[in-house]
């Protein structure tokens, strides 16, 4: 056999185990991909076609619950003498835009670490109160919200996250974010009503609940009664969520970027929507 029918032969051959090999791993990715994510749709609806930012930006003066500073960030090398930047920093785990993990208020719920990966991504549900939240700062999402919502756009989807837009998320920078009153200590935004997070919690496939204020319950509060509620179910909740305003009220998907720390009650996450 001539030289070059030798090589036209040698790279068929080469292209032809190239093609069942591709194949192979193929299916064996498809297959495996199957029977890993869950049998609902990963998508709410069709496609996206955007992401929408759902994260604020930290910085360190950022507004927080109990009103002291909770991120410090120490630069221990610079580009001018050391050729890199690299920061140190201490910060809280319940800070900026984060997640409340089971943990949080239980004894041995699970960790943010422990938040089954499926759970972070989700039909995202945003229930709008922010003509409520505008003549009072102490307004609450309650079951009637849902009931006017539901009617509005049908059921809840299954394995939803459920998200109160109260347009809070507007004041991040000023004193309203915490909103003291004139007693000097109790703050006043919005927030889920505990009947509202019983009755979410009937429903066993709804993954979370959402604000975009500094707490899941109301700013007066004083017993936590919704964290109290909910967190024990084995659900998380996320906090200071931004431009709620910016999706739809139903179509969208979230995904939560938890920081996977062994042990943590919670941490900031970078959270977008998938539109």
């Amino acid at each position: 056999m001539c030289h070059h029918c030798v090589m036209e032969s040698v790279k068929a051959g080469m292209l032809s185990r190239r093609s069942f090999f591709k194949g192979t791993i193929a299916a064996a990715g498809a297959a495996a991909l199957a029977t890993a994510l869950p049998s609902r749709p990963l998508f709410a609806a069709e496609a996206p076609k955007k992401a929408e930012d759902l994260t604020h930006e930290i910085w360190e003066q950022f507004p927080t619950y109990f009103g002291g500073q909770q991120l410090f960030i120490d630069q221990k090398f610079s580009h001018a003498k050391d050729t890199f930047n690299l920061n140190e920093w201490r910060i809280s785990e319940h800070t900026g835009t984060h997640i409340d993990a089971p943990l949080h208020f239980t004894a041995d719920g699970k960790s943010v670490a422990e938040l089954p990966v499926e759970d972070l991504i989700a039909p995202l549900v945003v229930i709008d109160i922010r003509a409520k939240a505008a003549e009072n700062p102490d307004a609450q999402l309650t079951p009637d919200d849902i009931k006017a919502w539901t009617s509005a756009n049908g059921d809840l989807p299954e394995g939803a996250v459920v998200a109160l837009l109260s347009g809070w998320g507007d004041h991040v920078a000023t004193e309203k974010f915490r909103n003291v009153g004139d007693d000097g200590k109790t703050m006043h935004f919005p927030g889920f009503h505990v009947e509202t997070a019983q009755l979410l919690i009937e429903q066993p496939s709804i993954k979370a609940i959402a604000v975009d204020t500094l707490s899941l319950d109301h700013g007066p509060s004083p017993d936590f009664i919704v964290h109290n509620t909910w967190l024990p179910s084995g659900r998380y909740g996320i906090e200071g969520v931004a431009n709620l305003d910016k999706v739809p009220v139903k179509g969208a998907t979230i995904v939560v970027g938890a920081p996977k720390i062994k042990g943590a009650t919670g941490g900031p996450a970078r959270i977008f929507a998938l539109v």
